[in-house]
């Protein structure tokens, strides 16, 4: 019989967020809202046909043991921990140095779920890096942002709106400007990135001021994961780059 594949980051979110509203207690079998992850997590479209093909994925038995996995691998815990894994102890670690920012992504996965929206958008190939991993986040919550920056009418109306205010369409890290370079071939050319992650920003229409202009290098360096790190904004992405070039 095939086993369960192993838990993706978008997983551990929603199970670390209970234990941690849980007073980073494991949560038992007989606990409704492990019954009510169960289903969430087996709904989920991550590991296609999993629910499906084996009859014990993210059981609540399963749910229930990487609650203890999450709880017991706390560095306050006292105790012999479980076992866990490397997964485990980075959501751990970002939840306890980041614990709104985490408790606000999972809302924000779990409202996403509930619209039903995140179930309509494919996957992507950047929502992993070139080692399979995501932002600490999960890879839905960044299929997702890559879908709405993807969005053609909103790209156009943000460069509408800096031609109107007579912004320069150049890159916000690094100024670089596809027209200057490339003449009329990149004239009117640029990426749009958000300058707030998809959780904290929340779920309503993307306003045009929490996007900022970037070149495509810049695009991709904000969207590269980093275990344990969330993607960077545009202006944390900047401050690296005049810390490595001062």
């Amino acid at each position: 019989m095939p086993r369960s594949p192993a838990w993706t980051h978008d997983e551990l979110l929603l199970a670390c967020a209970l234990v941690v509203e849980n007073g980073w207690n494991e949560l038992r079998e007989g606990d409704l809202r492990v019954v009510d992850l169960s289903d969430l997590l087996r709904s989920l479209p991550i590991h296609e046909g999993a629910a499906r093909t084996i009859p014990k994925f993210r059981s609540i038995g399963s749910v229930s043991r990487k609650t203890s996995d999450l709880a017991s691998n706390h560095p306050a815990y006292v105790g012999t921990p479980t076992k866990g894994g490397r997964l485990d102890r980075e959501v751990i670690s970002a939840f306890i140095t980041r614990p709104a920012e985490m408790l606000l992504a999972a809302a924000t996965l779990r409202q996403g779920i509930g619209t039903g929206e995140l179930y309509t958008i494919p996957q992507d190939p950047d929502e992993l890096d070139d080692e399979g991993n995501s932002a600490i986040e999960g890879r839905l919550l960044t299929r997702w942002a890559l879908y709405r920056e993807r969005d053609r009418a909103l790209r156009a109306r943000k460069i509408a709106q800096a031609a109107k205010l007579g912004q320069p369409l150049q890159c916000e890290v690094c100024d670089f400007d596809f027209g200057s370079i490339y003449g009329d071939l990149g004239a009117g050319y640029i990426e749009v990135h958000h300058r707030l992650p998809l959780h904290v920003s929340g779920l309503r229409e993307t306003k045009l001021d929490n996007l900022a202009f970037l070149c495509a290098n810049c695009h991709r360096m904000c969207h590269r994961s980093r275990a344990g790190e969330s993607w960077r904004t545009p202006s944390a992405l900047r401050a690296e780059l005049v810390k490595s070039t001062s």
